[in-house]
């Protein structure tokens, strides 16, 4: 175990525990629920986003074995099949609307066994939650071709036309059943919202009308593939088209290796509504230039041109010297669709080399670093207000619409909300606008605390604002509440006297603060003040409204301060 932990890490990757199925089981759901699970040792390992031909274990295997340098990197081939013998996938112009782009490929007499078949659909799962974003940018279909007849073709009907058995049931269901069907299914329901309001649903038949599948739902159970399927026909539709070529080329690359010709693909032709053809999969290789002393000058080593390409060579990444040593040929293989720029292949010569054989130096500039102004500011100000006997809280920063707004006697509309598109709880609607409803829920859950409870906190506030560049802007506020039999405004008062004379701006109107009676929503009628200094607005203080301490379930008067603290940076 150790070992394999410390190759993983050579290689990149990360060996995140050592485990097994009855572990797994007891942990998340008690000792009796893991009875007669398997005690057979699980690897759990993290593997980069970027890096989609390690996500299953025949080109983990491979790329580790390269690594050591045991097996060369295997040479991918596209098999042309001769004219009229191929598979054709046929694209109608209903699908522009849905899902415009198709790919399709073969692996011609596949040898599977309950291992490589677990391994293959897995793969499918992890792509599919990826580099595929759930299905919604390319699903993948994998059928048994010996139980279809080509050409095949992907068009797009309306929900009630479409009839089949989907995979693993025992009737046939149309479209629009079987959206009802799997509402319920913990799996399926997640993909439903992609076609589930269009007009037309994306299907694709055989020649003789046999369903292949309804992407990106479900297959039909008549193509299904088992242990003793020997060509497989894989389709991947999508809305990205270069995503579902890098899908398929992924899927061919880690299991033609079990063809009888290993490493080789059948290709087959997809037919666009404009009537051009296109031979999928790509299988591109490409080649790129990069000079060594780049390469060492980014990684901060010295290597010979020649080791810098056999570190290449092990990161799968077929490499040599050219032009007298000057730069080094590097071939890029179709599995490696996340080498986009020199900065790729440089990261992967450091891997190779070994991070921690990366000497150590210091940094030839030299710099300072300071506090930001703000933040010290707000430092210096938590421990002052602090000593003055209020107890600091940290809220969280989204809370529900009506916090910031019903609650507090105002307008969703006039708080300027920043809104999150699809909050996870109403408990986290919005960004807060300001900081009081976060107190006041502190001080609702610990009712049971001995009175006066005096909390603050100075923390960011979120507003939007339409003049800066990301449409929203925040504030630092500082916010205080004292809570008790009497409300004790004049201790919130005393608060804002002794926080002014910390930052050393005077009591009077030229240029100090000022209160100026005011009404505010969330506070009681005659007792609200607005602060004034540096000739603005800066906030409020007063009792707060018993309408407000109701609705955040409290029961006894309490009286709040809050403002913005940024110009006195």
């Amino acid at each position: 175990d150790e070992e394999f932990d410390e190759l993983c890490f050579e290689f990149g990757l990360e060996l995140d525990e050592v485990t097994s199925e009855k572990d797994i089981i007891s942990k998340e759901k008690g000792k009796e629920k893991a009875k007669g699970a398997s005690d057979t040792v699980l690897y759990k390992i993290d593997v980069p986003a970027n890096r989609y031909d390690l996500l299953c274990l025949e080109g983990l295997v491979r790329g580790l074995q390269v690594f050591k340098e045991r097996i060369n990197l295997p040479r991918y081939e596209k098999i042309i099949p001769p004219q009229g013998e191929g598979q054709k996938l046929i694209v109608t112009e209903e699908t522009v609307q849905i899902r415009p782009h198709a790919v399709a490929a073969v692996l011609r007499n596949i040898t599977f066994t309950k291992e490589r078949y677990n391994s293959f659909i897995d793969l499918q799962e992890k792509l599919h939650q990826n580099i595929c974003r759930r299905r919604a940018l390319v699903a993948i279909g994998t059928h048994d071709l010996d139980t279809i007849s080509g050409p095949f073709t992907f068009t797009a009907k309306p929900p009630s036309e479409i009839k089949f058995k989907p995979l693993n049931q025992s009737q046939e269901y149309t479209a629009s059943q079987m959206m009802d069907l799997y509402r319920t299914d913990s799996h399926l329901r997640h993909y439903l919202h992609l076609i589930e309001n269009k007009p037309l649903y994306p299907v694709i038949y055989d020649s003789n009308g046999v369903v292949l599948s309804m992407p990106p739902i479900i297959n039909g159970d008549h193509t299904k593939i088992s242990l003793k399927t020997r060509n497989v026909f894989i389709e991947c539709t999508g809305t990205d088209i270069t995503k579902a070529k890098i899908v398929l080329d992924i899927i061919v690359t880690m299991f033609s290796e079990y063809c009888e010709k290993p490493f080789s693909v059948e290709a087959a032709e997809v037919v666009y509504p404009n009537g051009k053809t296109h031979i999928y999969p790509e299988l591109a290789y490409r080649k790129e230039k990069v000079k060594p002393e780049f390469i060492n000058k980014k990684i901060g080593i010295s290597e010979t041109p020649s080791s810098l390409a056999k570190l290449l060579t092990r990161m799968c990444l077929n490499s040599h010297v050219v032009g007298n040593g000057n730069s080094i040929e590097v071939e890029i293989p179709p599995t490696r669709a996340d080498i986009i720029h020199a900065c790729d292949i440089i990261e992967d010569a450091a891997i190779a080399y070994g991070y921690n054989n990366i000497q150590m130096t210091i940094p030839k500039t030299y710099t300072i670093a300071n506090q930001l102004p703000l933040n010290k500011l707000t430092e210096l100000l938590r421990l002052d207000v602090a000593a003055a006997g209020f107890t600091e809280a940290l809220t969280f920063a989204l809370c529900s619409e009506e916090d910031i707004a019903d609650k507090l006697g105002m307008d969703l509309s006039a708080t300027k909300a920043v809104r999150i598109a699809n909050p996870k709880t109403a408990e986290f609607q919005v960004a807060r606008t300001t900081l009081l409803p976060g107190l006041l829920k502190t001080i609702a859950a610990n009712r049971k605390m001995p009175l006066p409870l005096k909390l603050f906190e100075i923390s960011d506030i979120v507003v939007k604002d339409p003049s800066a560049d990301v449409g929203a802007r925040n504030y630092r506020h500082f916010c205080a509440v004292y809570y008790n039999k009497s409300p004790g405004f004049e201790i919130i008062h005393g608060l804002l006297d002794r926080v002014m004379q910390l930052l050393e701006v005077p009591p009077d109107e030229e240029n100090g603060y000022t209160i100026k009676a005011t009404e505010g929503s969330a506070f009681f009628p005659g007792r609200c003040a607005e602060i004034f200094a540096k000739g603005q607005s800066i906030g409020k203080l007063g009792v707060l409204h018993p309408d407000v301490i109701t609705k955040f379930e409290l029961t006894m008067p309490c009286s709040a301060l809050e403002i913005n603290i940024e110009p006195f940076v």
